[in-house]
């Protein structure tokens, strides 16, 4: 019997590429730990979507909302301009199922993948919260005189009591929980004196119950450039859903760019959805040359929020070994291409046993 059920959705472009390397990896720490995922794979994507013109059939949702998790790939395709089918899909299914948690870490593996100077392996862990159901992306707005010398666009940034309060609350208990220290959130309320002065008020409050972590503010500008600056001063950053989109690029950068960034979607007690940060880059999809890693470490974050540790330890020892012996994809400054990656990332993990 299988030891957890898991609702694969691989995508578009170099997200079947990369998928099927976190599955081979998946089957690889099966084989050591005996504990086997049983694995669904869903043809959700553009070209399902161009043949039958459905995105999300009716009831995908409810369906796969009943796995233990989900994986996804990427999306977006040329063919579907306006994305219609990535909106459907992957932020649908954030939204339908109010995954309000994004998680992304950003840890630094080796110092060679650093842009950055003087920083090493270990210098830079640090575990970004972004809301996740609201603010500007909910798509709430419209147009007014639409293709004319006078169309006004107007996009509303969604706040509430209830969502910036959970995310907030979220991010402490990480980091009660997980042995961490401070505790940043990051705004733009000297501008957006409304919204954010919300985001303000409840981070106060939240704070003001967890008197062990260490408290700070940055507005986001200047967030972004400490992140570059000292990136070794930051723990756990809680943020808005925009903000929290464009900082993570940033850290993924600091770790070896977005080829090595992972992220999960949680609703805790409820659904999770886990995809790598990176884009289709349809260009790129089928010629063996997009780094894996990002959905390898994916694969990571859903074996600790199954409590399959010994899953999770294993895959990120492998991840480190291919690194530090340099088998990686060229973006990385390895030679190999994105299925011999995935075949020393198994390799090593069965060669733990």
């Amino acid at each position: 019997m299988a030891y957890k059920r898991i609702a694969v959705v691989p995508g578009d472009g170099i997200g079947v590429d990369v998928t099927a390397e976190a599955v081979k990896v998946m089957h690889a720490c099966g084989d050591v730990t005996g504990r086997k995922l049983e694995l669904k794979h869903y043809d959700y994507g553009a070209e399902k979507y161009l043949a039958t013109g459905i995105s999300m059939p009716p009831g995908g949702y409810d369906d796969l909302a009943s796995y233990d998790a989900i994986f996804m790939g990427a999306f977006g395709d040329p063919r579907v301009p306006d994305m219609r089918h990535a909106a459907d899909i992957l932020l649908g299914t954030r939204f339908v199922l109010d995954l309000y948690v994004n998680y992304r870490p950003i840890v630094l593996f080796h110092e060679r993948l650093c842009p950055l100077k003087a920083i090493k392996a270990g210098d830079i862990d640090i575990a970004i919260f972004r809301e996740n159901t609201e603010g500007l992306y909910v798509g709430m707005g419209g147009n007014f005189k639409k293709n004319t010398p006078d169309e006004i666009a107007i996009q509303e940034d969604i706040n509430t009591r209830k969502g910036v309060q959970r995310i907030i609350e979220y991010a402490f208990d990480f980091a009660v929980k997980n042995g961490r220290k401070k505790v940043c959130m990051s705004d733009k309320s000297n501008v957006l004196s409304y919204g954010h002065d919300l985001w303000q008020r409840v981070f106060k409050e939240v704070g003001a119950k967890y008197p062990q972590i260490q408290t700070s503010h940055m507005y986001v500008d200047a967030l972004s450039m400490q992140l570059i600056k000292d990136p070794k001063a930051f723990d756990v950053i809680v943020t808005c859903n925009m903000f929290g989109d464009i900082i993570t690029d940033i850290g993924a950068q600091l770790q070896g760019g977005l080829g090595m960034a992972a992220s999960a979607n949680i609703h805790p007690g409820g659904a999770a959805m886990f995809e790598p940060v990176h884009g289709s880059a349809p260009k790129y999809a089928g010629k063996d040359v997009a780094n894996p890693f990002g959905a390898i470490l994916t694969t990571q974050l859903m074996y600790e929020h199954l409590e399959m540790k010994d899953e999770a330890r294993l895959l990120e020892n492998a991840v480190k070994m291919a690194i530090r012996e340099n088998q990686t994809t060229h973006d990385l400054g390895g030679s190999l291409g994105t299925k011999a990656v995935g075949d020393y990332v198994a390799r090593a993990i069965r060669s733990s046993r």
